[in-house]
Order: C-alpha cells, then sequence, then structure tokens
C-alpha cells in the first residue's frame, strides 16, 4: 500500500470473509462444534435418563444407555478443553468426536422405545453439521455413522422394529437432507469461486491501472515542482499551485485504489515493531500541512511519547485517510490528533469542528465507495474508501475504530487497541530544514526506465545543487556516487533490489539508497529485504523526496 485482514476461511478472499462478518478473527468451527455439545449433551443427558428412568430401568441396555450419556459429559468437556489448548485440524480428535457423538446416541436409541425418537433431531444436526462446519468428506463420514446408528437401534429397540415405516422415513430423511445440504455446498462453493476471481481480477486492474497512472502523474508532479522554481510571476505561480493541487488529488485516489486492491490480494502482513506514537502523528501531520494549508484548516498534534507495538506503515496508512477526510468534509476547521491510555491501551484520537455527520450515514460510513452525499452539496474528490481502508487495515492489527459525530459539532475517530510496550525505539533522524543546502553538490545516481519521469526527476534534482548521472537500466562503470534513487521496475526482469545490489557490489561500499515505486510497498519491501531502504510511493510529492534524501545525505557524511 502506499505507506503500508484478517484471518479468513482458507483460499478466502478478505471481502468475503468481511461479507460472512468473520474478519479479525480466526474461524475455528471445531470450538464452535465443542461449545454446543457442552450445551446439547447435558440437555439431552437429562432427557434420556428421565425417560429411562420412567420405564424402571429394566434391562442392562438401559443402565448402558444411562452410563455412557452421563460419562459423555465429561468426556464433552475434555474435548473442549484439548480443542482450546491445540487447536487446528486434526482428523483424528474429529473423527473421535464424531464417533462419541453417535456411539451416545445409538446407545440411548437403541436402550429406549419409542421415547428415544426424539433423539433423531439431534442425529440429523448433528450429521449436517459436521458437513457444514468440516466439508462434503466429514459429511458423508457422518451419514455412514448415522445410518449404522439408525441400524443397530432398529437391531436392539423392539418398538422401533414394530414400525417399519418409521425406519424408513429415518433412512430416507438422512439421505435426502446430507445430499441436499451438500449438494448446497456444492453450488456455494462454485459461487465463491467466480468471486474470488471476479475479486482477483478486479484487484489486478485496480493495481496494474493505478501504477501505469502514477506514472505520468508523477513527472507532473515533478516538472511542476521545477516550475515553481522558474521565476515565474505571481499569476503563473497560483497557476502552479493550482496545477498541484489538483495532481494531490488525484494522487490520493490512485493511493486509495492500490490499497484496496492490496488488501483484496490477502498478501498484507503486519510487520510489528515498537513506535513512538508521536513520532507516527508528527509524520502524518507533517504530510498533510501543506494540504491544511489549501483547506484552511489548522491540523495540530498534541505531543505524544508513549510507545506502541504496531505497524508504523499500516498505522500511517490509517491515519492518512482519517485526516485527509477531515480535511475534505471539514475545511476551515480545526483538526486536533492525539493520544491517551485506556483500560491498559493506547487509543489514538481525530478530532474535527465540522458540519458533523447526521446518525443515519453513520452506520455505512465504513463501506466502500460509501459517501454522505445530500442535495446541492458541493463536489468532493473522492470515491468513498478511505473509512473502509481503515477498518480494513484495523482489522489486520487487531485495532477497533470508532466513530462518532454530532451535527453542527464535529466528528470524532478512534482507533483503540495499540499495546503498550517499554521496547527501545531506534530514534528518527529529522531532516534537515535548509534541504536545498544540505544536499548541494551531492553525487546522485539516478535509475529510472522511462524517460519522462527521468528527466524531471534529474531536472529537479540539479535545482536543488545536486550532480546527477542519469541511468535508464542498471549501470556497468562505478563512479563516487553518495546516494543512489531507483525506480521498482527497470525492465527486462530486473528490479530496483537488483539495482541496489549490483551498484553496492560495484562500488564496494552500501552506498545509501532510495527506491521510488508504483508499486504495494509490502511487496516491495518484502523482496528488498532490507528496512534501512527508503520507499516513496509515487506520485512523490518533491519535498517528501527532499526530505528523505536530505536524511541519506547528513547520514553518509556522519
Amino acid at each position: 500500500m502506499s505507506n503500508a485482514e484478517a484471518a479468513v476461511l482458507p483460499g478466502q478472499r478478505p471481502w468475503i470473509a468481511e461479507r460472512l462478518g468473520i474478519t479479525g478473527r480466526r474461524v475455528d468451527a471445531e470450538r464452535g462444534q465443542a461449545i454446543v455439545r457442552l450445551i446439547i449433551v447435558p440437555l439431552f443427558g437429562v432427557y434420556i435418563v428421565s425417560v429411562l428412568a420412567f420405564d424402571g430401568l429394566n434391562t442392562l441396555g438401559d443402565w448402558l444407555a444411562v452410563s455412557a450419556v452421563l460419562a459423555y459429559i465429561p468426556i464433552s468437556f475434555l474435548l473442549f478443553w484439548h480443542i482450546v489448548r491445540r487447536p487446528g485440524h486434526f482428523v483424528w480428535r474429529r473423527m473421535f468426536a464424531m464417533c462419541g457423538d453417535y456411539g451416545a446416541m445409538t446407545l440411548a436409541m437403541a436402550a429406549g422405545g419409542m421415547g428415544m425418537l426424539p433423539i433423531y433431531a439431534t442425529l440429523l444436526w448433528v450429521t449436517v453439521g459436521n458437513g457444514m462446519r468440516f466439508g462434503s468428506r466429514y459429511l458423508l463420514a457422518a451419514t455412514g455413522m448415522a445410518l449404522a446408528a439408525i441400524a443397530i437401534s432398529t437391531v436392539f429397540n423392539a418398538q422401533w422394529r414394530a414400525e417399519p415405516y418409521v425406519v424408513i422415513t429415518l433412512v430416507l430423511t438422512t439421505l435426502i437432507v446430507p445430499g441436499y445440504i451438500d449438494s448446497l455446498q456444492r453450488a456455494l462453493r462454485g459461487a465463491l469461486d467466480e468471486a474470488r476471481e471476479a475479486s482477483l481480477a478486479k484487484s489486478n486492474f485496480l493495481a496494474q491501472a493505478s501504477h501505469d497512472l502514477r506514472q505520468p502523474i508523477h513527472a507532473i508532479s515533478l516538472f511542476t515542482a521545477c516550475l515553481r522554481d522558474a521565476g515565474l510571476g505571481r499569476e503563473e505561480r497560483q497557476m502552479v499551485e493550482n496545477i498541484d493541487r489538483s495532481l494531490q488529488s488525484v494522487a490520493g485516489l490512485f493511493r486509495s485504489l492500490l490499497d484496496i486492491a492490496t488488501l483484496d490480494s490477502g498478501k498484507v502482513e503486519p510487520k510489528l515493531a515498537p513506535v513512538r506514537v508521536g513520532d507516527v502523528i508528527g509524520d502524518v501531520v507533517h504530510q498533510y500541512s501543506e494540504m491544511a494549508q489549501w483547506a484552511d484548516v489548522e491540523l495540530r498534534a498534541v505531543p505524544c511519547n508513549l510507545v506502541v507495538r504496531t505497524d508504523p506503515a499500516l498505522l500511517s496508512t490509517m491515519l492518512q485517510n482519517i485526516v485527509s477526510n477531515a480535511l475534505k468534509y471539514a475545511p476551515d476547521a480545526p483538526i486536533l490528533i492525539g493520544c491517551r491510555r485506556r483500560k491498559g491501551t493506547v487509543s489514538i484520537e481525530i478530532h474535527d469542528r465540522g458540519p458533523g455527520i447526521a446518525e443515519e450515514h453513520l452506520d455505512q460510513l465504513f463501506d466502500e465507495f460509501y459517501q454522505v452525499r445530500e442535495r446541492g452539496d458541493r463536489d468532493i474528490e473522492g470515491v468513498g474508501l478511505g473509512l473502509s481502508i481503515v477498518r480494513r487495515v484495523g482489522g489486520l492489527m487487531g485495532l477497533d475504530v470508532e466513530l462518532s459525530s454530532v451535527p453542527g459539532s464535529g466528528t470524532s475517530v478512534v482507533i483503540s487497541g495499540l499495546e503498550p510496550c517499554r521496547e527501545a525505539v531506534r530514534p528518527i533522524v529529522p531532516a534537515a530544514t535548509s534541504a536545498p543546502s544540505a544536499i548541494a553538490g551531492l553525487h546522485v545516481l539516478l535509475v529510472e526506465d522511462d524517460e519522462d519521469v527521468l528527466l524531471a526527476t534529474a531536472l529537479l534534482l540539479r535545482k536543488w545543487g545536486c550532480q546527477v548521472q542519469v541511468e535508464t537500466g542498471i549501470p556497468k562503470i562505478a563512479s563516487e556516487w553518495d546516494v543512489m534513487i531507483t525506480d521498482y521496475d527497470l525492465g527486462g526482469r530486473k528490479t530496483g533490489a537488483d539495482c541496489i545490489m549490483a551498484v553496492r557490489e560495484l562500488v564496494g561500499r552500501q552506498i545509501p539508497a532510495i527506491i521510488v515505486t508504483g508499486h504495494d510497498e509490502t511487496r516491495v519491501q518484502r523482496d528488498l529485504g532490507d528496512d534501512s531502504v527508503p520507499i516513496l510511493a509515487k506520485p512523490v510529492r518533491p519535498a517528501e523526496l527532499r526530505s528523505v534524501l536530505t536524511t541519506k545525505a547528513v547520514a553518509a557524511h556522519q
């Protein structure tokens, strides 16, 4: 993602899991079945013992049935305990539980008369439940056990033998209902497969379209930055500012599209580390300071030194989307960001004093593509993905996101559930305020296969006083470079990671590097395997590039 699901069923797309209401936690069908067993076994145990006791417990079979049912109660608790202690897929445990369930029901139905016929309802329920929870193979095994239970019960139950049509009805029901359930499951799996394919196609399209369109926007943004320093008149400078503002809006849209595509891919994995909350908040405030000026908004953060264990990139993505929404929907109103302790955890709060949101919209705000629009409202850029991304990313990290709003008073968003920690946090090296002088004379290797982006980036770097060597691919001859900036996709099956490795081998040292990409940062970082290399998402704001470059220059000369 630009600066960045939840546990789902195997092979399932994240958004499908959301529709089923199971995001944010692992689905444990075996544990659910064990909980149901703890409730049903004692209830039917009371029923079975009562019926057999009413008939007088005259036979050995009656006593065996009572003993088996009563013994199965503690066995049910032991099964639950084992499932809690060792969750997962254990075929032997599932088969043991099935044998126990059907064995107890078989003894009860065989020992009693027609009074045990209601036990069949539980037998059918257990049969269908095994198939629904564990799949077709278990449904087939459960159906076989159920038929065996009916056969054994009929052999030992004289009243059942006296009613052959009842037995035939039980057999037919045991065959028809599971068979029908299995056909419905197969149809559902087919529909899910089609939905997965459609979702994957959509995600691939969004990711590719976002990447391809980011390239020219990135180049335009850099050319615009060069124009700003070209000695233009007041009117021309205002036009450049308007172009830059529009570009930032488009860039935000592409960032949201790429975030959604990345989340749909199911490949986002949080990388938890000790992080100072104030550093993340401060970085977001710095990133949106220019946009806040355009919106005439006072964007302020309360200092916070609390340290939490989280993924700073994902947390930053959440804050970026919330702040961006506040700037769009609450212009001319102050925004305050801060954090506080809550019941042993840390929460981040974002408050604005905008027009607020009517209550009827609150339940839908986190839905994809939902926007609050009233008759006569002004046009707002964006497609309604921001809060959906916030909630989905929060679900990945086990965080809760709550939104409250009072029309006429403002809106508050609270991210809660951050775990505090006492681990040491690596201090962040602040970027020098006088960036152009800090990087003046810096020898930069620029590797980019897109000619427009290459020209725009080189022009901007030279305006900052850098000495730039441009390459469209991995260079073959070493030079005295201070830092390198490389695109991720370089053509010819070569990537920025390959370029960094080759250049470092060429110069014989760990030359500082920066990667600029239109792809998902998580994917690029996984391929790179080096956390010291910053990854900038296209279109890169010139101020962001200058800040990172200054930091690298300062570190290189220390």
